[in-house]
Formats: structure tokens, C-alpha cells, sequence
């Protein structure tokens, strides 16, 4: 099991950029696959980016490429999702997660979640 501790939060105005990192703790995570994930009011569960902890093999949702960049940094096993050119779209409460094995957009894929973090863009 990974634990996950995410942290950054924030309301930013449309055109603004903002950073969610996520600190991972537990397993070795070699084997893993790194994502984030939100959520809107109302709606499902989306994919937003993945990362393949060995090698940095990186995955976007077209909604989110180009604006999005999704990092991982080994010693300090964290995670980041640098999110530019903010729309009120992107609006929703962000999840990051942890996978066993390759990259996925599917959220069932993921055994182990964090908290989420609440991410307000507006207009």
C-alpha cells in the first residue's frame, strides 16, 4: 500500500497557474504508475495525467495537454502537477493516485488515493 498526502490548494483567477503536490510514502515505488485525477460537481471521476515512476514516462488527457505538466522527484518521492492557463472548466477537486504497473486513464486501476484538493478557477 502507498500512502499519499497531497497539498496546494486554491482559488486562482482564469489565465493563472497553480501547483498540487503529492507526497508519497510507503512501498518502493518502482513499479508504479503516479496519477491525477479530479473530480467536478455532478461528475465523474477524470483522468487528468500519469506518470511512470521509472523512466517519467508522462500521459495527458487532451483537455489538459499543453497546459498541464505532471513530475515526479525520486529522493523526495513526491509528485507534482504544475497546471497553467487555468480555465473555469478545469475547476474541481484534485486526486492524486497510486497504480501498480503501466500507465492507465482508467481510476479502477489505481489502488491508493489521496485526500483530493479543491482547485477554483474563476471567470
Amino acid at each position: 500500500q502507498v500512502q499519499l498526502v497531497q497539498s496546494g490548494r486554491g482559488l486562482v483567477q482564469a489565465g493563472g497557474s497553480l501547483r498540487l503536490s503529492c507526497a508519497a510514502s510507503g512501498r518502493t515505488l518502482y513499479n508504479y504508475t503516479m496519477g491525477w485525477f479530479r473530480q467536478a460537481p455532478g461528475k465523474g471521476r477524470e483522468f487528468v495525467a500519469a506518470i511512470r515512476w521509472s523512466g517519467g514516462s508522462t500521459y495527458y488527457a487532451d483537455s489538459v495537454k499543453g497546459r498541464f505538466t505532471i513530475s515526479r522527484d525520486n529522493a523526495k518521492k513526491m509528485v507534482y502537477l504544475q497546471m497553467n492557463s487555468l480555465k473555469p472548466g478545469d475547476t474541481a477537486v484534485y486526486y492524486c493516485a497510486a497504480g501498480w504497473g503501466n500507465p492507465t486513464m482508467e481510476s479502477t486501476k489505481y489502488a491508493d488515493w489521496g485526500q483530493g484538493t479543491q482547485v477554483t478557477v474563476s471567470s
